[in-house]
């Protein structure tokens, strides 16, 4: 039995974010298009027209209803950084930077990347699975509607493969538009860090096991390096990146995070789809990334709960034509956060974005920096029906609010994803 169409009206206003299907750049990212008096159209998974309502309520007179209540409709966000794998949280850390000590020192002393390690070589696999489902249904009650979860704290092979079977059982089982990416160069694993060749042991492990047996089994769409001095170097990275795509997978890098460590400049030599981070970009890795079309992924949540003062230079990226994008970088140790408007919210009071640009790096450019922006980040026809609802009216009090829950309901694929003002229970 075929299912009516939905028909979505009486919105306050529809933020399309209609424009190219691919990244935005420059002065393209300062307009979402925010548009009043019209309804939106989903037949199945996809967006069949946005215009006049009343024209639509005419043509369409046995479609489902969807009654918007004066609210903000919006594309569903793309949160397309996060590390959603992992046991226990790393609160103790957060003590320990207060007093003085950094983030590298933390790792070095085997905390950090380390001790959720240890943590998830330890755990169940139902366990991860239940504890990562519910940190999904977090995001998606935030507006996420599509999101990329990250491999990284098993970091052997066996370990690696089976997060990224817990990540396949998550896109299984959840509504949510999941896209996998491995990350066994996260770090160097302590056991390889005890011998003097240890090092290069574990890049061989990476490039002449892992990657192959990711490649094979198909479990990931990209596979992303953590490049930054004392982690891996540029030329490490290089490797890795180089067998990885080599093996059909997508690219992407960790860059330049703490420290200018020429991350950028790597991610536009191999034109990687996304370079993420870059609080310590250099203006030639800024240069570097505009020529290339690399997508930079700010996660400015990461530097907030840091404590650092310096952020990532979005207006100088944007000024140079790179295509920003925003994310949460989800994880236990610097940035437990599955809020994703107070990311919006840190896009403008941070790195001084508009709340029209912050909005486009949200979905059309998130959507970008996972290679889906053909078909993911806009309500447009022939766009996928990923579609979020705002108890709010105007698009620049999505990144005013912050706190609370303001996302009434959301869809991926035209199939509810989240839902929680009671009056949208029946679209369950």
């Amino acid at each position: 039995m075929t299912e009516s169409p939905l028909l979505f009206v009486n919105a306050a206003q529809v933020v399309t974010c209609a424009g190219p299907a691919r990244a935005r750049v420059g002065k393209e990212m300062a307009d979402a298009v925010a548009q009043a008096g019209v309804a939106v159209l989903v037949n199945g998974s996809t967006i069949s027209a946005v215009t006049d309502e009343a024209e639509l309520r005419a043509a369409w007179p046995d479609a489902t209803v969807v009654d918007c209540a004066q609210g903000l409709l919006t594309p569903g966000f793309v949160d397309s950084h996060t590390h959603a794998i992992f046991g226990r949280g790393r609160f103790e850390e957060q003590e320990m930077r207060a007093a003085g000590i950094s983030y590298l020192e933390i790792a070095r002393r085997g905390g950090g990347i380390h001790a959720s390690v240890r943590d998830l070589r330890s755990s169940a696999d139902d366990h991860l699975y239940a504890l990562a489902r519910e940190r999904l249904r977090a995001l998606a009650a935030a507006g996420v509607t599509t999101v990329e979860v990250k491999s990284g704290y098993g970091l052997s092979l066996e370990d690696e493969l089976r997060t990224l079977h817990i990540i396949r059982r998550l896109s299984e089982t959840l509504p949510m538009r999941i896209v996998p990416t491995f990350l066994g160069a996260h770090e160097i694993p302590l056991e390889y860090r005890d011998r003097e060749s240890g090092r290069r042991e574990y890049v061989e492990l990476l490039v002449q096991e892992m990657i192959p047996a990711v490649a094979q089994s198909q479990l990931a769409r990209f596979a992303d390096v953590f490049c930054e001095p004392g982690v891996f170097t540029v030329a490490e990275s290089r490797e890795i990146l180089t067998a990885a795509r080599q093996a059909g997978l997508g690219i992407k890098l960790h860059a330049d995070e703490l420290a200018a460590g020429g991350g950028a400049e790597l991610a536009a030599e191999l034109r990687a789809t996304s370079a993420d981070h870059l609080a310590a970009v250099t203006d030639e890795g800024i240069r570097a990334l505009s020529s290339a079309g690399t997508v930079a992924t700010l996660l400015p949540g990461t530097m907030l709960f840091l404590g650092k003062t310096k952020q990532a230079p979005a207006r100088a990226l944007i000024d140079a034509g790179c295509a920003v994008a925003l994310a949460t970088d989800f994880n236990p140790g610097t940035s437990p956060t599955t809020d994703f408007p107070l990311i919006l919210t840190l896009g403008v009071s941070q790195l001084h974005l508009t709340a029209g640009e912050a909005i486009l790096a949200g979905t059309v450019n998130g959507a970008a920096a996972l290679g889906l922006a053909a078909r993911v980040g806009q309500i447009a026809p022939g766009f996928s029906a990923d579609l979020c609802l705002w108890n709010l009216s105007d698009v620049r009090e999505l990144p005013y609010w912050y706190g609370g829950q303001r996302c009434a309901a959301s869809w991926t694929r035209g199939k509810p994803c989240h839902v929680h003002d009671l009056a949208l229970s029946s679209l369950r």
